[in-house]
């Protein structure tokens, strides 16, 4: 088993990480929740069927009363609502404060589980056990929580680090291929933002990402999470280093909130807004062409996106309501080269009008 330390104050807490992880469950979280038995796991329907009963069985074992609590699918219901009904459900179950939640699904169950722990009389505990590739290797890691208003994504939220990650790569043999590969675009961006090493795995070993190699995607979520650990260790609350993280999101999260949250997958969005970033980046002259055709290659190499059918000045709007625009300048992350990035707020809005338009174009290619 791999174990990776996240050192944010005041509890460092460790990501786990085993193939067939779930089986052991209940003994890694006794020695973390020895006050308590009672435990809610927040699940979707698709995961429950496939893997509630592994892991309500090593909880069982390890004294632990487990409740299940199924809230919808997709994106669209991350919203307060669902965070309501889950609450009103904790307290129908008898939940008390030294009680536990795990969030058991992909990244959206981790934001809305995560975020019902920060608030559910005060803050309770939070386990995540990620099943999906993208909140496997970043979501479930960090302590952000939130859910989406209207006007935008995760504009409502906390941080609160959980107590612990327990990441089971078996669990991705059931995810669906659009899912598998959406996952792996956060893993790519890890690379182009910090880990050349894990960027040439993609361009050299499609053929094994593309059929699942267990040791190949075990690595790239190992090397995405130590990547991602090490920049939460020292920039918990995003007013630095952290920031790096948004590379692809900016324009991903613009694109997300225009088609409603229902074309997209999120995975989808940020490869999009990777391209997007890496036309910017070479307009504006911090990236050179060779580098940012090697970035749209290996994005575009994953898989076949779905097509854009957005307007470019409705995504610059959408911009000014992002959560990384400050004193009404739009921030992007913007690579200096494959492994480095820098953030940057004077973009001109014709330069992000002409990567749109690009994006739009290699769409219907």
């Amino acid at each position: 088993m791999t174990t990776v330390r996240v050192e944010v104050q005041p509890r460092l807490y460790e990501v786990h990480i085993e193939s067939g992880l779930l089986r052991r469950a209940g003994e890694i979280l006794r020695p973390l929740l020895p006050a308590t038995n009672k435990l809610f796991v927040i699940t979707v329907p698709a995961v429950r069927r496939k893997w509630a009963k592994r892991l309500t069985e090593s909880l069982a074992e390890a004294g632990f009363d487990a409740k299940l609590i199924e809230m919808p699918e997709g994106e669209r219901f991350k919203r307060l609502a669902t965070v309501e009904d889950l609450a009103e459900k904790l307290v129908k179950l008898g939940a008390e404060r030294t009680s536990a939640v795990v969030a058991f699904g992909g990244g959206v169950a981790g934001d809305v589980g995560g975020f019902l722990a920060s608030m559910f009389m005060r803050g309770i505990d939070v386990v995540q056990i990620p099943t999906t590739v993208l909140a496997q290797l970043d979501a479930s890691i960090g302590g952000k929580t939130g859910v989406n208003l209207k006007a935008g994504k995760n504009l409502i939220g906390a941080f609160h680090q959980p107590l612990a990650v327990l990441i089971d790569p078996e669990v991705l043999s059931t995810l669906p291929e659009r899912e598998y590969r959406a996952g792996l675009y956060e893993a790519l961006k890890c690379g182009v933002i910090g880990n050349p090493g894990l960027f040439a795995i993609f361009e050299k070993e499609q053929e094994k990402i593309e059929n699942r190699d267990p040791a190949t995607v075990e690595f790239l979520i190992t090397e995405s999470v130590k990547l991602k650990a090490h920049v939460v260790s020292v920039d918990e609350k995003e007013n630095g280093l952290r920031r790096i993280l948004n590379f692809g999101h900016t324009v991903g999260h613009a694109l997300e909130a225009e088609t409603h949250y229902k074309h997209l997958l999120h995975g989808e969005a940020v490869a999009w807004g990777m391209v997007a970033a890496s036309r910017i980046a070479a307009m504006v002259g911090t990236l050179d062409d060779g580098a940012a055709s090697r970035i749209t290659e290996a994005t575009l190499g994953l898989a076949r996106l779905p097509k854009l059918e957005v307007r470019g000045q409705n995504i610059v709007r959408r911009l000014q309501a992002d959560k990384k625009t400050k004193n009404g300048k739009v921030h992007f992350v913007l690579p200096v080269e494959i492994g480095k990035v820098d953030i940057v707020n004077n973009v001109p809005t014709d330069v992000v009008l002409a990567a749109v338009n690009e994006i739009r174009r290699l769409s219907r290619t």
